[in-house]
């Protein structure tokens, strides 16, 4: 893969752990889609697979959690630092498909490409639902493009107390599009089916190459195995098998 050198304009903490950062230049890209960056030479050996937070005339965002090496390393950068990375890698979300009243599911830092697609979303009235263990983040952002958010959290610290999922009633919906823990997702795809309610998930793999060669991030559909980073993320609920 061709990788590219940009600049950071910036890179801050928004919450606890979760980091926000934007890359100067002009770049490319759909909802759900992501790119493969990197901040270092040699260690890690692997890049980082980040979705798409939101792109504009400036540059290009991403919203991580800090989960490992790689990601220490994400978070020191500051202004003006360089960055490699490549992209747009992956299929994203079908927007032409999406229409009527639409639920966005988010579980914690799956919140990421749920903000870059309701600010596509133009025709389609969206409700954002938001599960998060203690705080909540980001969310206040989606306020010019959803007609309600609903926030909940393990501890019961803000918004609703349990899982996010129960607050769903997919009955309500055209369509429910979901990124976060598989545990998460499998439970929404379950209640969309039963309900006839069309789903799309967008899974969250363990990448290596970002470009379907390592076999890393396969997931079981009804047609066998496909890769995260190449067939998906984004796939339809129906398709993916437990």
């Amino acid at each position: 893969m061709e990788y590219r050198e940009d600049k950071v304009l910036y890179n801050k903490e928004i919450c606890s752990g979760i980091w926000e950062l934007k890359i100067s230049g002009d770049f490319k890209g759909e909802p759900g889609q992501f790119y493969m960056l990197r901040a270092w030479e040699n260690e890690p050996l692997l890049s980082r697979p980040i979705s798409i937070y939101s792109i504009d005339e400036e540059g290009i965002s991403f919203l991580y959690k800090i989960v490992g090496k790689g990601t220490e390393i994400l978070k020191k950068l500051q202004k003006g630092n360089e960055i490699k990375l490549t992209g747009p890698l992956g299929n994203g979300f079908s927007l032409d498909k999406i229409k009527g009243k639409v639920a966005l599911v988010a579980g914690g830092i799956g919140i990421a490409p749920m903000y870059y697609l309701a600010q596509k979303l133009n025709l389609c009235e969206i409700h954002l639902y938001g599960g998060f263990k203690d705080e909540s983040y980001s969310t206040e952002k989606f306020s010019p493009y959803v007609k309600k958010v609903l926030i909940a959290t393990e501890s019961g610290e803000e918004g609703e107390k349990g899982y996010i999922t129960d607050y769903v009633d997919v009955d309500n919906y055209d369509v429910v599009i979901s990124c976060g823990p598989e545990i998460m997702m499998n439970k929404l795809v379950s209640k969309c089916k039963e309900k006839d309610v069309t789903i799309y998930v967008s899974m969250e793999k363990h990448m290596a190459c970002g470009v379907g060669a390592c076999l890393v991030c396969t997931c079981k559909t009804n047609d066998g195995y496909k890769r995260a980073c190449k067939e998906g993320p984004v796939f339809l609920g129906e398709e993916l098998r437990e």
